[in-house]
C-alpha cells in the first residue's frame, strides 16, 4: 500500500494541493483499501466505490461533507493516479446534509470577543470579522497580499483554488503596520541566523528561486518557532497554526460570557449577516466571501428574516394579561 500512497502524494503535490488535502486524500485511500481487504484499487471499480460510500453513510453514519470528501479522494485516485476515471456511482446511498443556519453573534458580542484577544490574535480575529475571511486565509496572508493604498487584501488559492479581493478596513491599517514591523524584525533575525526562507508553491519556487527569502513573500503572521517542512525537512518559519488561534477563540468566548457555540468561523458568518443588515448588495457579499453559489450567501438572509424583529409575536397582544 505504501507505494500506492506515495503515488497519490506525488500526484497531489504535482497539482499544488495543500498538505491538509494530501493528508485527507491519502487517509481515505487507505480506508478504502482496508475496507476491501487490502485489494489494490486497480483491481476494483465503481461497485467497490459504491459499496464503500454506502458503508460510510449507513454503517458509519458520517456527515454529508465527510462522505463527499471520501468521494472526491477516490475520484482523484482513479482519475489522476490510476488513469481509470470512475463512471456512474449515483446508486451509492448518500448521507443526508442537514439544513443548518450558521451561528451568528451580535455586534456587541463581536466587540466583547475581540476585546478578550490581544496582539496578533486580536488582529487575526478582526480580519475574520472585518474582511469576512476564513481562518486559513488570514493565517496564510503574505506581506505582498496587503494593499494599503487601495484598502484591500488579495486572497490567493482559497477554497476551490480561487483568488479574490476583499475589503481591508481602515481601522486595521495601524495595527497591521505594527504587526508587519514585528514580522520584519523576526525575518531579519532569521536571515542573520541562516534561515528566513518561507514555503513557496513548487512552480513559483522553481521559477523564482530567491523569492522565498524575500520580504514580500513572508507570512504576515509568522509562527513563534521554526519547524521542519513535512515534505522536505527544510527548517522554516511557518505561519501561526490554526489550533493556536482556535484555542485563543475558545478562551475569549468564555471570558466574554458568550453562551453560544462560537468558533473562528462564526466571525465570518457574522461579517456576512451584518453586511447584509447594513444594506450591502448580496452579490457583493458573495464576492467578498468567495462563495461559488449565491444560494450559499442567501442563508444569511434567512437569519435576518427570522430574527426577533421579523415577526410580531401574538403574545405581545395579550401580554398585559400577565401583569
Amino acid at each position: 500500500m505504501s507505494q500506492l500512497i506515495d503515488q497519490v502524494s506525488a500526484a497531489i503535490r504535482a497539482r499544488g494541493y495543500s498538505i491538509r488535502t494530501e493528508k485527507a486524500y491519502t487517509s481515505w485511500v487507505r480506508r478504502f483499501v482496508r475496507f476491501h481487504g487490502l485489494r489494490h484499487p486497480a483491481e476494483m471499480s465503481e461497485p467497490e466505490v459504491i459499496a464503500f460510500l454506502t458503508h460510510l453513510a449507513v454503517n458509519r453514519n458520517v456527515s454529508a461533507n465527510t462522505q463527499n470528501q471520501a468521494l472526491q479522494s477516490l475520484v482523484f485516485l482513479y482519475r489522476h493516479v490510476l488513469s481509470k476515471p470512475l463512471g456512474d456511482i449515483t446508486s451509492a446511498v448518500r448521507a443526508k446534509k442537514p439544513q443548518k443556519l450558521p451561528t451568528v453573534i451580535s455586534r456587541n458580542e463581536v466587540r466583547a470577543l475581540l476585546q478578550e484577544l490581544s496582539g496578533s490574535q486580536q488582529l487575526i480575529g478582526a480580519l475574520l470579522y472585518g474582511s469576512g475571511l476564513r481562518l486559513l486565509e488570514a493565517l496564510q496572508l503574505r506581506v505582498k497580499d496587503i494593499d494599503f493604498n487601495y484598502r484591500c487584501l488579495h486572497i490567493h488559492n482559497a477554497k476551490g483554488a480561487k483568488d479574490r479581493i476583499v475589503v481591508f478596513p481602515d481601522a486595521l491599517h495601524k495595527p497591521m503596520r505594527i504587526q508587519l514591523d514585528e514580522a520584519r524584525q523576526r525575518h531579519a533575525s532569521d536571515l542573520a541566523r541562516g534561515y528566513g526562507e518561507v514555503w513557496m508553491p513548487e512552480a513559483l519556487a522553481r521559477k523564482y528561486r530567491s523569492a522565498g527569502r524575500s520580504w514580500p513573500w513572508q507570512y504576515v503572521f509568522p509562527s513563534h518557532r521554526l519547524s521542519p517542512d513535512p515534505h522536505t525537512g527544510v527548517i522554516r518559519r511557518h505561519h501561526v497554526y490554526m489550533t493556536t488561534f482556535q484555542k485563543s477563540i475558545r478562551r475569549a468566548v468564555s471570558q466574554a460570557g458568550i453562551e453560544k457555540r462560537v468558533s473562528s468561523h462564526t466571525l465570518r458568518h457574522s461579517f456576512a449577516t451584518h453586511a447584509l443588515e447594513n444594506g450591502i448588495d448580496i452579490r457583493t457579499v458573495q464576492e467578498q466571501l468567495g462563495h461559488a453559489s449565491l444560494e450559499t450567501t442567501e442563508l444569511y438572509t434567512h437569519i435576518i428574516k427570522r430574527g426577533g424583529h421579523a415577526v410580531r409575536s401574538p403574545l405581545e397582544d395579550i401580554f398585559p394579561a400577565f401583569e
